[in-house]
């Protein structure tokens, strides 16, 4: 179920409150990357452009500008992150951190619910290794 819609013609982007509810969202959920050595090492030191991307991303495909677009092209996710070894144990602690922030953030039900069914699918489809 991807809803982008809420309301007749509001996007979840809207919903939230914009561009500072993403970028707030990313900041909770980097901060916990920035601890975790299950993940870690598949970032850069310094995380300030991961984090543009990914609230950029995460601003577009909710009904936001289409910055990263305009910036990167289009996101062909699994193809930017082929190059990393992502297995069920860095997609399930990708998760964790996500569903973390969801929970720091507190949408509103239906919003959570839809975010959540999104990232498990995306974080399921970049397993690019069976162990």
């Amino acid at each position: 179920m991807n809803i982008k819609w809420v309301g007749a013609k509001k996007t979840i982007y809207d919903a939230v409150g914009g561009r500072e509810w993403f970028e707030e969202l990313v900041d909770h959920f980097y901060e916990n990357v920035e601890i975790n050595q299950r993940i870690r090492h598949l970032y850069p030191d310094d995380l300030t452009l991961p984090k543009k991307n990914t609230s950029d991303f995460l601003i577009q495909y909710w009904g936001g500008p289409s910055d990263y677009s305009e910036r990167r092209g289009h996101p062909r996710l699994r193809m930017r992150h082929a190059p990393f070894q992502i297995g069920f144990e860095e997609r399930d602690a990708w998760m964790d951190h996500m569903r973390n922030a969801l929970e720091a953030m507190n949408p509103t039900i239906e919003i959570k619910e839809a975010m959540l069914e999104y990232f498990e699918m995306a974080s399921t489809h970049m397993i690019n290794v069976e162990i």
